[in-house]
């Protein structure tokens, strides 16, 4: 009876290790995930919509200083290429000048219904460093802790690049794009865009960009779960480059070599950027996996 009792106890978990660490730890089903997804959404949806609505409100600032900006003749980026050719001692090699053209609404509510989707996507594009705070919550809650890294880092490096990549379509790639569609014709046809095939492209031209600008990140959380090495992106460093330059050829369908340069030249250097940091991530990956490790185990054998 006494030998029965002893037992017990010794069996009994402790109020200070074991029952801790089970209250700790409190199974979660898929369903409980499922409603936090659910509520990372609606947040997410919620602040999109109130950006929207306040676009909305200055839909006129938002049309004729920043959608139509990359089809006038003052934009920074022509005044700019210009200034550079002339820097150069180019003269007037590099100044671009987009044609003269007019937008033409063909549609019944057209405009209202542009307006609508502009203004949303626009508080999109401004409300993404929110969007990725509330991705990164949730898929933090699904990594192990030893695979996370700080959200605020992983937050602020993803709005960075995204910003870069919409920029750089912004800035780079429509004004190219506009001048080289615009300018080319078809005799007997007069080129006159409506003005959802223009907004159309401009979308193409920015969110695409931004979204390939995440290389980086990706390539890290690749590394960081060991998926990914910096020696296997190296060995296909030449179908890469070939591949950045179709890219850039498809993105920039002009005559001249020069803005396939200046555009696949940005992506080659995001590839470049990333191989530095899964070099990075996979450091860490194999440090972990050594620590968790326990070096000597299978020599050792069953005792």
């Amino acid at each position: 009876m006494f030998k029965e009792v002893l037992s017990s106890k010794k069996n009994r978990p402790l109020p200070g290790r074991a029952g801790a660490k089970e209250k700790a730890k409190p199974e979660i089903s898929i369903w409980d995930k499922i409603d936090q997804l659910r509520a990372h959404i609606i947040r997410s949806l919620g602040v999109i919509s109130g950006l929207g609505i306040v676009f909305f409100i200055f839909q006129e600032w938002l049309f004729t200083s920043v959608i139509f900006a990359p089809s006038e003749e003052n934009f920074a980026a022509y005044r700019l290429a210009c200034a550079f050719s002339h820097l150069i001692g180019a003269g007037d090699l590099i100044c671009i000048k987009p044609p003269v053209f007019t937008k033409v609404a063909i549609g019944f509510g057209e405009p209202f219904i542009i307006s609508i989707k502009v203004s949303f996507l626009a508080g999109l594009l401004a409300g993404m460093p929110y969007l990725l705070w509330e991705l990164a919550r949730f898929v933090g809650s699904l990594l192990p802790s030893r695979q996370r890294i700080p959200m605020g880092m992983a937050v602020a490096a993803c709005t960075l690049l995204f910003v870069l990549g919409v920029f750089f379509g912004y800035f780079l790639l429509a004004p190219l794009s506009i001048n080289w569609l615009m300018g080319f014709t078809i005799p007997g046809v007069q080129n006159t865009p409506a003005l959802a095939s223009y907004i159309n492209y401009m979308v193409i031209f920015t969110l695409p960009m931004g979204l390939i600008f995440q290389l980086p990140v990706i390539c890290y959380f690749l590394a960081r779960i060991g998926l990914l090495s910096e020696d296997s992106m190296r060995n296909y460093r030449r179908h890469t480059v070939v591949g950045i330059l179709l890219l850039a050829g498809i993105i920039t369908p002009t005559v001249d070599g020069l803005t396939q340069l200046l555009v696949a030249l940005p992506l080659y250097l995001l590839f470049e950027a990333s191989i530095f940091v899964v070099a990075r991530g996979r450091r860490l990956y194999e440090a972990e996996d050594e620590e968790e490790g326990e070096p000597g185990a299978a020599e050792k054998g069953p005792a």
